[in-house]
Formats: structure tokens, sequence, C-alpha cells
């Protein structure tokens, strides 16, 4: 298991110069081959863009990237949270001392 550190994450997402949210789908079939449109949701609604034929790799492309992107954010966040989680799991661990003599005297007169 490859391990990556949250540094070298937002590195990654860095990386990422274009993107595009949505899902590109054949609406038709022409002469001249396939209509393509993108499909997402902005705002809660859903929208459709339609995509010349010359721009559906890019498009391919961008949206691949914006799926690469979220799969990084996901890896990001919980890599933060279980380093959060283990640091202060080992706070704990240096807060509970054994208990003094005085405070066993106490509870022995109980």
């Amino acid at each position: 298991m490859i391990t990556t550190t949250p540094h070298q994450i937002l590195q990654q997402i860095a990386e990422i110069q274009r993107m595009e949210p949505g899902k590109l789908c054949i609406i038709g079939q022409g002469p001249s081959g396939p209509y393509y449109s993108l499909q997402c949701r902005e705002h809660g609604k859903p929208v459709s863009r339609y995509v010349p034929r010359e721009q559906v790799e890019a498009v391919e492309r961008h949206t691949a990237n914006y799926k690469e992107f979220q799969q990084l954010v996901e890896s990001y966040t919980e890599s933060i949270v279980r380093q959060t989680r283990e640091e202060r799991a080992g706070d704990a661990k240096k807060k509970t001392r054994p208990a003094s003599s005085a405070s066993k005297r106490k509870n022995s007169k109980r």
C-alpha cells in the first residue's frame, strides 16, 4: 500500500488545471456522427450544454480531471481526519497519569 501525505495530495490537486463537472452524453446521431451534451447539476438544477464535436476529447479529459479532483479531496479529508484522531488519542494518553499518593490516601478514608 502506497502512503500519500496530505502535502503530496495537495500537490496533486494543484496540478489539475482544467476540470468540468458532469457527464458527457450522446444526445443524437447525425449524418456525420453523434451529437454530444454535457449534463450536470448547478444550484440543484439539471443543466445540459451542447458540446461541439471538436471539443469532445477536451471535455472528456476535463470531466475525468473533475472525478480525480473529487477522489483526491476525499483522500485528503480522510488523511487529515485520521491524523487529527491519532493526535487526539496521543494527547489523551499523555494526560492520564497514575494517581498520586495524596489522592490514594483520600480514597482510602471512604
